[in-house]
């Protein structure tokens, strides 16, 4: 059930609430969050953020409320992070609620996620199923895409699209599509060798290095094991010159782990997130996302916006970019490790012509992309929808 709002059309001004479990600088969420943020500042509207934790500087035109929680499991944590975000969002008269995660009683959800419940089934045993965690995500979603819910949902891609309508019957005027967005500003070409020395010195590697580059928070999901498995397959005379970085925002242990008792260690480096994706991006061989499932994969495109040759799986909705403009190589479902070994070797065996036709024909395709979407697709869907609530 929907909270009561006062708005007043007399007022064109309106205030939204954000909502977001997690803030950290290095996510695409998050940035995306943020953007959309302060476009509706812009246009003269107000932004509040709530959240279970900030990391990173806090902007200061928009106020941010961190509700910490504290619970055995995550999803406790959620839970007592929506009450109480909830309770302040109903004595504050808001006009509008969108959330960038799961939940009850939101006018909008941004829809980066695959289908949670598509998932469980798929990759997941039955006794998974009858957790405490799968009921209380399962709920959630439910809360978002069921029939009788009124929730709108901002799509960055509709390749999942089926899957919720198959589970819960989502009307498809639900749906609004939001283009890939990519910053022109964070995107700004730099000198190709300037950036190939940048990244070599980052990480101590030797100049005549052929690297892989693998970003993005969650290496679980985004195939971390596949490309550490990937890097041990090459012959010895290739991996004594190949690296593979990752950086991301999660716990490396036990991919560490991995990387020692296969013995890579001089081989692999598993980073913390930075700031210079971009101009790792630039200096890398190759960048790869070898998901096991990922609704987009923005990555894939700032990797082709940087000039990169990309290794992607085809689990991502936007491995296609790769495929319709020949940018490197997308590895197919289902997958298969010892073919997607062959497609790494292949990556690094390729002449340099060929990598290069690869890196030129992403940027190309991303720079028209960058020239369709200046940013401010998702905040004018936003307003829309706010003035419909309150027509």
């Amino acid at each position: 059930m929907r909270f009561i709002r006062v708005f007043s059309h007399t007022i064109p001004k309106m205030k939204f609430a954000f909502i977001i479990f997690k803030y950290f600088p290095f996510g695409g969420m998050q940035r995306d969050m943020l953007r959309t943020a302060n476009e509706l500042l812009e246009r003269g509207h107000q932004v509040e953020v709530f959240t279970l934790s900030w990391q990173g500087d806090v902007p200061a035109n928009i106020k941010v409320h961190v509700l910490p929680q504290s619970g055995w499991f995550n999803f406790q944590r959620y839970q007592k992070f929506i009450d109480a975000t909830f309770a302040i969002i109903q004595s504050a008269k808001f006009d509008f609620v969108f959330g960038y995660n799961r939940m009850a009683n939101l006018d909008a959800h941004f829809a980066a996620d695959p289908c949670f419940i598509e998932r469980a089934h798929q990759q997941r045993n039955w006794l998974y199923r009858l957790t405490p965690r799968y009921r209380w995500f399962a709920k959630c979603e439910q809360e978002v895409f069921a029939q009788d819910v009124s929730t709108e949902i901002l799509a960055v891609s509709l390749t999942e699209k089926p899957n919720f309508q198959q589970w819960y019957g989502t009307q498809s005027e639900r749906f609004h599509y939001i283009p890939p967005f990519l910053s022109p500003e964070r995107f700004v070409l730099q000198d190709k060798a300037e950036m190939r020395q940048h990244l070599r010195d980052a990480f101590g590697f030797a100049d005549n290095d052929f690297v892989y580059l693998l970003t993005g928070s969650g290496f679980a999901m985004k195939g971390l094991d596949r490309a550490i498995l990937a890097m041990a397959a090459l012959p010895s005379e290739l991996l004594q010159h190949t690296k593979l970085v990752a950086v991301g925002q999660d716990n490396p242990k036990q991919f560490q782990s991995m990387v020692n008792k296969l013995g890579l260690q001089a081989h692999v480096v598993i980073s913390k997130g930075r700031s210079d994706i971009p101009w790792l991006m630039q200096g890398a061989d190759v960048c790869v996302h070898p998901a096991y499932r990922e609704n987009t994969g923005l990555v894939i495109l700032e990797g082709m916006a940087s000039g990169a040759p990309m290794l992607v799986t085809e689990s991502c909705g936007y491995a296609h970019h790769v495929a319709d403009v020949d940018a490197g190589i997308v590895s197919p479902l289902p997958f298969d490790q010892t073919l997607f070994n062959q497609q790494w070797l292949a990556m690094c065996t390729a002449t340099a012509e060929q990598r290069t036709a690869w890196g030129s024909n992403g940027l190309n395709h991303t720079q028209q992309i960058m020239r369709a979407n200046d940013g401010s697709a998702e905040a004018k869907i936003l307003i829309r929808l706010a003035e419909q609530t309150h027509a």
